[in-house]
């Protein structure tokens, strides 16, 4: 990550990034075009008005990742407008779809574009963990909801387990790794160095060489518990990010019932909550960008067992994904090329 932060703020590698991730989504549309035409003529079959009310949802949700993102930059003592943190939030979205790698790429985003507003490093990106941990804390609040409405229905599988097991798993090793650079930069940086050195001993064998730098991963840690010394106020202020993350979630909720009702399918309180769950966790957890082609393919199946016939199960996930994917590649798209565009000026 630290070296995307170099890269992405050198002059002469500015434009070349900008380029390579551009062309990246250009790809994405371009394989998924067969889908893409069957998300329009799924749409056209809705009623228009709560398609439109989706759509306003999701750009409602854009100011409110932007306005928890303010919410960690208060507690850090940093200062930026909730408009301009929703635009580099949609950035770092498109970021995280065309270069799938687990959010470290739109983390590393988030944290170059933190550093042009002359914030330091170890804040920005200690920012950006800490919005990704929020994140993943309010929706295991939702998926905890989810499971409990699976259970009660009979249809909670290993599948689902396994998968919120792994996300609990990667959400507790992130809140540890910060917690240990809250208390000692010192044991955060062996701590990531003694995984610096797992990792080359298994890319000596494949790769015939190192691929991180156990010094880098001191230093890194330096910056993360420099960034963690100005965490301001009670620890419990971080229930607050948690919060927006929770009507994050809330919104996108939202849109998966405004699906419900553009295609009159019948539903309850148990399965929007129950299909979100699903859907979103394997999102996640899926090694594709943002879950494409994975969410399509499980999420009727989560909603057929939440007693939603198959044919309508698939024409609401199109719907759904139509807003919460490809609406959010385009203002991302969007958002990315004006901050690039800023850069440059």
């Amino acid at each position: 990550m630290r070296e995307f932060f170099y890269v992405y703020n050198r002059p002469d590698m500015n434009k070349f990034v900008f380029i390579v991730l551009l062309f990246l989504g250009v790809a994405l549309v371009i394989l998924s075009f067969g889908e893409l035409e069957t998300i329009v003529g799924t749409l056209q079959g809705g009623h228009h008005g709560y398609l439109f009310l989706a759509l306003v949802i999701q750009l409602a949700w854009f100011l409110v990742v932007g306005q928890m993102y303010h919410s960690i930059y208060h507690l850090l003592d940093m200062d930026d407008t909730t408009l301009n943190l929703g635009i580099v939030a949609a950035a770092t979205t498109f970021v995280n779809i065309v270069m799938p790698t687990g959010g470290m790429g739109g983390i590393a985003l988030f944290a170059a574009e933190a550093r042009k507003r002359g914030h330091p490093s170890g804040k920005a990106t200690v920012a950006a963990a800490l919005c990704m941990l929020s994140d993943q804390a309010a929706f295991l609040c939702i998926l905890a909801l989810g499971l409990i409405v699976l259970v009660r229905r009979g249809n909670l599988s290993l599948g689902e387990i396994g998968a919120s097991a792994l996300l609990l798993v990667l959400a507790a090793v992130m809140a540890f790794l910060l917690y240990l650079g809250y208390r000692s930069a010192v044991r955060l940086g062996n701590v990531l160095a003694r995984i610096a050195r797992q990792v080359n001993r298994l890319t000596r064998f494949i790769l015939r060489r190192d691929f991180l730098s156990e010094e880098r991963a001191h230093a890194f840690a330096a910056e993360i518990g420099e960034g963690l010394s100005g965490l301001t106020g009670h620890p419990l202020a971080l229930l607050r990010p948690v919060l927006w993350g929770l009507l994050n979630k809330s919104l996108l909720m939202g849109i998966l019932l405004t699906a419900f009702l553009a295609f009159d399918v019948p539903f309850s309180a148990g399965t929007i909550v129950g299909g979100f769950s699903i859907g979103y966790l394997f999102l996640i957890v899926s090694p594709t960008p943002s879950g494409i082609g994975i969410v399509e393919g499980l999420m009727p199946l989560a909603l057929s067992s939440l007693r939603v016939a198959w044919s309508q199960g698939v024409i609401i996930t199109l719907a759904y994904r139509a807003i919460t994917f490809w609406v959010p590649l385009g203002v991302g798209a969007l958002a990315f090329r004006r901050l690039h565009v800023n850069a440059g000026k």
